[in-house]
């Protein structure tokens, strides 16, 4: 962090600084407008931490923070910084934090320092997986932007401040959270967010990644703001012409100024992502198998398989993507296929009548899996969804070790759907 509008009072506060709780001062590793970060060592665990320290904004902001903290914390996920603890210093909040031994994206955030494509939808991928884990435990982030996404050591993208960036990165001459070029245009409006309000700030995290420049720029917040609730940003492909047309399209939606037209979900965008990574030349990850993987690792069904096990069944499957109003299938068609929801919803239409709606983590189709009989209903997407699409057929030729897990998962599937109809 090198934002130079952090408040003088803060930094004279914390200018001899020792130690704070039980944990060890080392040296400042940085700072920003939310407050101080510190490398210190925890003398039981034996163990470096990251220590940010908060400046104070109101008794309501400080009791959030513990509130949205604690809640965080309990959190664990490869891409997300894990927090250890927190607690007050003098009248300061400080939160502990893993220790990332790495950089932020802030330093690949201009033309000299550019990624390769590829492994910016690399890291955008893995940020996407992330902040889709959070918002499904019903947290949003509300500040991502480069200072807050690290790269550690083996290239691992790492997303800190989850839970405590509405406390920490209040904007104070406008009343508003968040950094202001990464804001939505809700936030600005002081409107209700949700996991679209993540996306629009990881849009133009992206932007910024594969362009070197800031998506929507401004000599102060007022021009930012403007902008942003205004206009579009110069379209990538202007930028970098050697990126393919799709990278137009995807920026487009995930920073569309109406929240309902923008992507829903993290892991909406993250798809689109993937089919863009196949129009460029470079290696993406280790093909799609390994994003293909994160994706289904996500569905409840598939709690009880290994990674190597969910690459094996990824011979037997289709990952598929949907519009809002698209028919996924028709009353009356004759297939072996069942379908389990990874993100989104859809809703059961018998006789020119909705019956049911199927959210995220659910599944249909069991009945013409089983048998082969005529569909019996039609199902379409209520939103944008993505789907897995597994074929019986293909499943019989899977190894007895994948066949065994997944019929029994299908058998709970199954008394389950039974049980809630009964």
């Amino acid at each position: 962090m090198t934002d130079s509008s952090i408040r003088p009072d803060l930094k004279d506060a914390l200018a001899d600084l020792k130690t704070v709780g039980r944990y060890k001062i080392v040296r400042e590793l940085g700072y920003g407008s939310s407050g101080i970060v510190y490398l210190g060592t925890d003398p039981f665990i034996k163990r470096n931490v990251a220590i940010k320290i908060l400046q104070p904004i109101s008794d309501r902001a400080i009791e959030r923070f513990f509130v949205e903290a604690q809640s965080a914390g309990r959190l664990t996920h490869q891409n997300m910084v894990i927090i250890y603890d927190m607690g007050m210093h003098d009248s300061f909040c400080y939160i502990t934090m893993e220790y990332v031994e790495g950089t932020t994206l802030e330093k690949y955030c201009h033309k000299d320092h550019l990624l390769p494509t590829s492994k910016v939808l690399e890291i955008i991928f893995g940020a996407c997986n992330a902040i889709d884990y959070v918002h499904r435990q019903n947290i949003i982030h509300r500040d991502i932007n480069p200072s807050n996404i690290m790269l550690n050591k083996e290239g691992i993208p790492k997303i800190t401040d989850f839970g405590i960036a509405q406390m920490t990165q209040e904007t104070y001459e406008m009343g508003v959270w968040g950094t202001p070029s990464y804001m939505s245009p809700e936030q600005l409006k002081e409107e209700t967010i949700g996991s679209y309000s993540d996306v629009f700030s990881l849009g133009c995290v992206l932007y910024e990644l594969l362009t070197g420049e800031v998506a929507f720029s401004g000599k102060n917040s007022y021009a930012i703001m403007y902008k942003i609730t205004n206009e579009d940003p110069t379209p990538v492909t202007e930028l970098k012409p050697e990126l393919p047309g799709i990278f137009d399209d995807i920026i487009t939606k995930a920073l569309a100024k109406d929240p309902a037209k923008r992507y829903q979900t993290c892991m909406d965008f993250a798809y689109d992502l993937r089919v863009a990574s196949r129009g460029i030349t470079e290696t993406f990850l280790e093909g799609e198998i390994k994003d293909a993987v994160d994706f289904v690792n996500h569905a409840a069904f598939f709690r009880n398989f290994t990674k190597e096990q969910i690459k094996e069944m990824l011979t037997a499957v289709s990952i598929l993507k949907f519009t809002k109003g698209e028919v996924i299938v028709a009353e009356g068609d004759i297939d072996d296929t069942f379908y389990i929801i990874l993100d989104g919803s859809v809703k059961i239409r018998k006789n020119d009548k909705d019956i049911a709606s199927i959210v995220a983590g659910e599944c249909f189709g069991e009945m013409a899996y089983i048998s082969g009989q005529a569909r019996t209903a039609t199902v379409l997407a209520e939103t944008d969804c993505i789907l897995i699409k597994i074929s019986s057929t293909l499943m019989d030729k899977s190894s007895n070790e994948i066949q065994l897990l997944f019929y029994k998962n299908f058998a709970k599937t199954l008394v389950h759907r039974f049980s809630a109809q009964s």
